[in-house]
């Protein structure tokens, strides 16, 4: 372990013994399932852990409230994001419907679309699911999100470049 790790293991360590107990009970208070707070707890530091580098907080409860909030946010999405796939599956005729396997995978496989887009700002993201998901054309999309048609030419832009990077890596 190197010098560097060693100093972010301790410092989390610390942030652990100190604060992990008032985290928690500030997890409670946002979500109604006790053990999904517990989970979230742990993946906060957990994040921690993972980063190169780290430094001693000045506010420790707001900096890890800060990661708690993007944790519980992504879950909250992911939760909806499930719920929408599983009211759009129950309007399939049974017979139809895909096997549970399918089921896993295509739920998985939005949420990799989900999670891509994530890293768009809100209305390049609307920019680009207006025109994939709903064939609208640059100048319906300018209108609708109130901005110019060279803007939505550079949120499709980048919509699609997440989608290369997705796709074959960062370009060269």
């Amino acid at each position: 372990m190197s010098s560097v790790q060693s100093l972010n293991s301790e410092l989390v360590g610390a942030l652990y013994r100190d604060h992990r107990s008032w985290l928690l009970a500030w997890l409670r208070r946002n979500i109604a399932c006790p053990h999904r707070a517990e989970d979230l707890s742990q993946d906060t530091f957990v994040r921690l852990l993972n980063r190169d580098q780290l430094s001693t907080p000045r506010e420790p409860r707001a900096f890890l409230v800060a990661i708690a909030k993007g944790l519980l946010f992504d879950h909250f999405r992911r939760a909806a994001l499930e719920q929408a796939y599983l009211n759009e599956l129950m309007l399939i005729p049974e017979a139809e419907q895909p096997s549970p396997e399918q089921q896993q995978s295509i739920l998985q496989d939005l949420q990799a679309i989900d999670r891509l887009l994530a890293k768009l700002s809100s209305k390049a993201r609307a920019a680009f699911l207006y025109n994939r998901l709903e064939g609208l054309g640059h100048a319906q999309i300018a209108e609708r999100l109130g901005v110019s048609v060279p803007r939505v030419r550079q949120y499709l832009a980048q919509g699609m470049r997440q989608c290369y990077v997705a796709l074959y890596g960062e370009p060269t």
